[in-house]
């Protein structure tokens, strides 16, 4: 079985949105495992070269300096890294407050990038466990929020019987320096971090399809095939 296919029965989601015939938005979604295994994939079948930064000896502050880049709060507030179950470094509280979607960009963070980046992957904990229906965000230079993953009752997002995911996205229609991240779950307790992966791939090199932008994990699912078939096609050409 295609190894993308085999992930996705075990399970790991991708989401794919056409922006244009030579742009792409794609996200990753699933186990800490599995989920990195495809967002490396989809770099590498793009001829990209990820960094891989794991989260730690992080010193609390308003920012963090990771070298390629810094870590704020999208609210400009004070960070104080934690630890969390099997995520691979510290993490960040970013526990929603505010109001659903956009409004509770607040409670999240930011990634400021010295060079351009247009792929993202990171690791995400506790989420699921309440206050459904509860979104994750994602969004480029201050762009349109892209949905990556949205859990509509207890435990349904939950990877080998952990609140625990990998969460990824790739926007081929340009460079970017910003990535914002949040979610909308007013009331429950939500971490970030892990290990951050990202990269820069070349305009375009993502295959387009007819997959909207996913809005549930249903349509998740389809875009997973999409962009398997793709892949495929492209490979066997």
């Amino acid at each position: 079985m295609h190894r993308l296919l085999r992930n996705i029965v075990l399970p790991v989601l991708l989401g794919m949105s056409a922006l244009s015939a030579h742009a792409t938005t794609v996200t990753v979604f699933g186990s800490l495992q599995d989920g990195l295994s495809n967002y490396n994939d989809v770099i590498q079948d793009a001829g990209a070269t990820a960094t891989h930064d794991k989260l730690q000896n992080l010193v609390s502050g308003t920012s963090i300096n990771r070298g390629g880049y810094a870590i704020t709060r999208n609210n400009g507030g004070f960070i104080s890294p934690t630890t969390y179950g099997n995520l691979t470094g510290q993490v960040i509280d970013i526990s929603p407050s505010g109001t659903r979607g956009i409004g509770a960009i607040g409670s999240g963070v930011t990634l400021t990038f010295n060079a351009a980046v247009n792929a993202i992957g990171f690791e995400v904990g506790d989420w699921g466990t309440c206050c459904q229906p509860s979104s994750l965000f994602i969004s480029f230079d201050d762009g349109a929020p892209i949905l990556v993953g949205l859990s509509q009752t207890s435990g349904d997002v939950y990877f080998d019987g952990e609140p625990e995911v990998f969460i990824g996205a790739f926007d081929d229609s340009s460079g970017f320096s910003k990535v914002q991240f949040w979610g909308d779950g007013v009331g429950e307790y939500l971490v970030f971090g892990g290990t951050i992966h990202y990269a820069l791939l070349d305009t375009g090199t993502l295959p387009p399809g007819d997959v909207p932008e996913p809005a549930s994990l249903a349509l998740l699912g389809m875009g997973a095939l999409g962009l398997a078939g793709a892949r495929r096609r492209r490979r066997t050409a």
